[in-house]
C-alpha cells in the first residue's frame, strides 16, 4: 500500500499551538487576544485558530527580539533555563 505522508495542517487550534510551544492554552489565548500571535475565530463557539505560518512568524520574531537583547548585553548574566 502506497500511503502519502500526512501533510502538516495549515491551521492549529489553541491546544495544538500550545503543545507546539510547550506552553499553556491560556498563554496562547493571551497572545491571540493581544494580537502578538495572529489568529481568528471560527464556528458558532468562536474557537480560536492560528495559521502554522503565523506561529512560525511569532517564533521568528521572538528569536529576533532575544537576539537584540543579547547584542545589547541584557542577558549577559542569565543562564539558559533560569527563570
Amino acid at each position: 500500500m502506497n500511503e502519502e505522508p500526512r501533510k502538516q495542517p495549515l491551521f492549529l487550534t489553541v491546544e495544538q499551538a500550545a503543545q507546539e510551544l510547550n506552553v499553556s492554552d491560556a498563554a496562547i489565548r493571551s497572545l491571540l487576544r493581544t494580537g502578538e500571535l495572529r489568529g481568528f475565530q471560527v464556528g458558532g463557539r468562536g474557537q480560536w485558530c492560528t495559521g502554522i505560518d503565523d506561529l512560525q512568524a511569532y517564533i521568528d520574531e521572538a528569536y529576533r527580539r532575544v537576539a537584540e537583547k543579547v547584542s545589547r548585553g541584557e542577558f549577559a548574566e542569565v543562564e539558559v533555563g533560569d527563570e
